[in-house]
């Protein structure tokens, strides 16, 4: 274990300022690897995560098949109940059938449609916001423009008032804290009562809805319903949640790690100004080359075997999305920067039935933020190294100065 520690060590800042030289060495000694600091198995490359994401035998929860004492586990501290409460509730946390009800019904309010018509919004709000960054001279591009795009998209499509939104992005971070490996009490407490606030909130929010229906997404889901089977209230409060999470968490990181990979390859970023038709294939590389999400976890709900290791029922998995996109058994040259890049099946998004839901969202935020900054901020440039935060799972920096050269 000492060995492993040494390599994998997500609390050390060196590790989380550059996991991915650990990771090769991972995937070099093997297919799976216990990890005693967190009691989970490590799974590294590219084959075994696709595979696992989509493995019946696994689940992000236990629940639907055994208690807490019947799969060998302690029930979550009575004083976290908030949290559990609504990150339990939500369909990234479920499973079948209840993930599959509660993912049919989000469906019919968050449509391909629905996504499409927010394209000209989504545009020119990214226009709006590089434009306030290139009048100031430059400035920190996270708070200019990573994080009050997507954050304004998701209120938006949800129907929050603008003068709510500030609360969002500080309860969404505080919740998110939880998601950590071996989260201090003190996070946790901040989890708990930014899911008391936040619930809260929602709750007030749909009655509302409920009394004058809109055109927003909230609407959506008070109507939605399918042979008779509708979304109770705590499922409501835990989607809209998730839905806000995670539909401005990855891409504000998504952003900022990417225009730092861009700043660190000029010669990919020169050849992304001379040439836009690399735009899509631009964005799916830089969530390949320093994915916002390193590691995804799920349960094992009955014995598998990875590499002739049998892992118990009762075990926890952390598949290491980092490392599976940097396999060179999945890509060429993994470590090389390549916006041109073809072939790339990352797994940013998940894969299987918890897929994200957001992903075309998310893809039309990145290009339409990439392509705002290309075109009037030309000569962007780096005004500072920037630093690293401390988080290991969800990776983003704390700030990125820039400048117009």
């Amino acid at each position: 274990m000492d060995a492993l520690f040494d390599l994998f060590d997500p609390w050390s800042p060196a590790f989380v300022a550059d996991p991915y030289p650990a990771y090769a060495e991972l995937r070099a000694r093997g297919r799976v690897h216990y990890y005693e600091p967190t009691n989970q198995w490590l799974v590294p490359r590219h084959a075994d995560v696709t595979a696992l994401l989509r493995d019946r035998r696994l689940g992000r929860t236990y629940q639907h098949r055994f208690s807490h004492e019947e799969f060998g586990r302690q029930a979550p501290r009575a004083e976290h109940e908030p949290f559990h409460v609504l990150n339990d509730h939500g369909m990234l946390d479920l499973e079948p059938p209840d993930h599959t009800r509660i993912r049919r019904l989000v469906s019919k309010a968050f449509t391909p449609r629905t996504v499409e018509q927010l394209r000209p919004y989504v545009h020119r709000l990214a226009s709006e916001l590089v434009a306030g960054l290139v009048a100031e001279g430059g400035g920190d591009l996270l708070t200019a423009v990573a994080e009050p795009l997507p954050v304004a998209v998701i209120a938006e499509m949800l129907g929050i008032p603008e003068a709510d939104r500030p609360q969002l992005r500080p309860w969404s971070a505080d919740i998110c804290g939880m998601y950590e490996l071996n989260p201090p009490e003190e996070t946790a407490q901040r989890a708990v009562q930014a899911s008391v606030e936040f619930s809260a909130y929602l709750r007030e929010l749909i009655e509302a809805r409920r009394k004058e229906p809109g055109e927003d997404l909230i609407s959506g889901l008070i109507a939605a319903y399918d042979e008779g089977e509708r979304l109770t209230e705590q499922e409501m409060i835990s989607t809209c949640v998730l839905l806000l999470n995670a539909g401005h968490e990855a891409t504000v990181n998504a952003t900022v790690n990417g225009w730092w990979a861009l700043f660190q390859h000029p010669d990919q970023l020169a050849a992304l100004r001379a040439d836009r038709s690399l735009l899509s294939t631009a964005v799916e590389e830089l969530l390949r080359y320093d994915t916002p999400l390193q590691l995804f976890e799920r349960w094992v709900l009955d014995d598998i075997e990875i590499g002739g290791t049998t892992i118990p029922r009762g075990s926890e998995i952390a598949m290491l999305f980092g490392s599976a996109n940097r396999d060179p058994d999945a890509f060429a040259d993994p470590d090389t920067l390549d916006l041109s890049r073809k072939d790339n099946p990352h797994i940013s998004f998940s894969a299987g039935i918890h897929y994200c839901i957001g992903a075309p969202l998310a893809r039309i935020e990145l290009a339409a933020s990439l392509g705002a900054l290309l075109d009037q901020a030309p000569t962007l440039r780096p005004a500072a190294e920037p630093e690293q935060k401390p988080n290991f799972v969800i990776r983003g920096l704390k700030e990125l100065r820039v400048e117009l050269g």
